[in-house]
């Protein structure tokens, strides 16, 4: 079965980044070849001031969640996020080339530059958003699904609709392989003609009807998509769905071959020695002052280790600054809330910048962890889950990290059914990890640092 191949997320995402590399490349050609005197500017720094525009353009634009196209088709949020990404964008570009360049300016070329880039970008993405209100573009889908999958159609159905997140897929027939008696076969054959996408949720393949298996083969060769719910759900929502007990073991976790792998862990490798010294030189210089304060607001021991469960279920030892009271689970184990009572007024500063996270270099030093991998739970969470999700442990087959992809796409875990979500992430990730895909966790993490976003 073939993944969904839409025009509705990445190649609206392409129209739209094309349209506005369109603007951005002309508006530092006027900025580059008309406001800067020309006393100023050679070909090098020509290059040197494209360079900075279309670099500086794409990380606002990733910082800020500019493609978001949940956000982009609102248009109550089009001209407001046009503007202050376009904005920065315009500025930065102008401040290196005064900082770097001490140059001088043309006044009316600078002026149609800073004032009229913005000013087409918001144009630009608000006819984006009202040309694709017109053009129909979200696919009428039939969703099968058999008597396995048949208690979570609900929340299945709901998932193919999107709520917060437009997936331009809506449910308008379902229908169950089991136990259809002819007239109903026979409505549904007639109804399919109808459908542009079929969405297969079956704990079998096997056990679907030989005359549905060739009016699925019809669709497919008049050019309707045929793809299973785990295919949609991972291209939408970058997850795999743990929920439904459908797919084989095999098809949940298809790891990338072995040269690709072997690439991964040199990058792994660099990566954590690198930021092992980073990391490390930052954790020392902030010891000696979370030590001072924590006299004064946050009485009791500086760090706190607890048992952790990391790679193929051996536990170990993590580290933090503490930012709870002392003895926060003498009534028993509990997961911790974003509004928690146990945490203290400094700890809650040390959570913020998520400088209690930083003694975790210990336990990336040691070996037991890495930058970047599931998040590694406590064992008496782990048992608990182990007997509600299937595949929980697969999460135990990487080192556990201190970054992840569940912790830049997902809020912060406060109960089972957070751990549910998170763990979808946490498969994805383990199986489509690639340096790609790490590098947009690094550069996430630091969005949400700097940001204090999710986690």
């Amino acid at each position: 079965m073939s993944k969904p191949s839409i025009l509705n997320s990445i190649e609206r995402k392409f129209i739209l980044l094309v349209g506005d590399m369109f603007i951005i490349l002309a508006s530092l050609n006027v900025f580059v070849n008309d406001a800067i005197d020309k006393e100023y500017i050679s070909l090098e720094r020509k290059i040197s001031v494209f360079g900075v525009g279309i670099f500086s353009y794409l990380a606002l634009a990733y910082i800020l969640e500019f493609y978001n196209l949940g956000k982009v088709i609102k248009r109550r949020y089009v001209l407001s996020q046009s503007l202050y990404v376009s904005v920065l964008y315009v500025f930065v570009v102008f401040m290196f080339s005064v900082i770097v360049y001490d140059a001088s300016f043309w006044r009316m070329p600078l002026l149609y530059f800073l004032l009229l880039t913005p000013l087409e970008i918001g144009l630009w993405r608000f006819l984006f958003v009202n040309v694709f209100r017109i053009i129909p573009t979200t696919k009428k889908v039939l969703y099968v699904y058999d008597e396995s999958t048949e208690k979570n159609l609900r929340e299945d159905v709901e998932s193919i609709n999107g709520g917060e997140l437009d997936t331009f897929y809506k449910v308008k027939l379902t229908y169950s392989v089991n136990g259809k008696s002819l007239e109903h076969k026979r409505f549904f054959l007639s109804a399919t003609e109808k459908i542009d996408a079929w969405i297969i949720n079956t704990k079998s393949y096997n056990n679907i009807p030989m005359d549905f298996e060739n009016v699925m083969l019809k669709s497919i060769l008049k050019g309707k998509e045929v793809i299973s719910f785990t295919s949609f759900y991972e291209s939408i929502y970058e997850a795999l769905p743990v929920r439904s007990h459908n797919d084989s073991f095999y098809e949940i976790l298809q790891f990338r071959n072995k040269k690709i792998r072997y690439l991964q862990k040199i990058f792994s490798f660099g990566v954590n020695f690198f930021l092992s010294v980073v990391v490390g030189f930052v954790f020392l210089i902030c010891v000696p002052f979370v030590f001072f304060l924590n006299l004064f607001f946050n009485r009791g021991p500086l760090i706190y280790s607890q048992k952790r469960v990391g790679q193929y279920g051996k536990e170990f030892k993590i580290y933090k600054f503490r930012s709870m009271v002392v003895n926060a689970e003498a009534a028993g184990a509990k997961m911790a809330t974003r509004n928690d009572s146990r945490i203290t007024p400094f700890g809650r500063v040390l959570r913020l910048f998520r400088i209690d996270e930083l003694p975790q270099i210990l336990s990336v030093i040691k070996g037991d962890m890495q930058f970047i991998g599931p998040r590694p739970e406590r064992k008496v969470f782990v048992n608990q889950l182990n007997k509600i999700i299937p595949f929980y442990n697969v999460r135990h087959l990487i080192k556990p990290g201190i970054t992840g992809w569940a912790q830049v796409k997902y809020k912060y875990g406060e109960n089972l059914d957070d751990s549910v979500r998170k763990l979808e992430y946490d498969l994805y990730y383990i199986k489509n990890r690639s340096i790609t895909l790490d590098l947009r966790i690094i550069f996430k993490t630091v969005t949400t640092v700097l940001f204090s976003r999710g986690v």
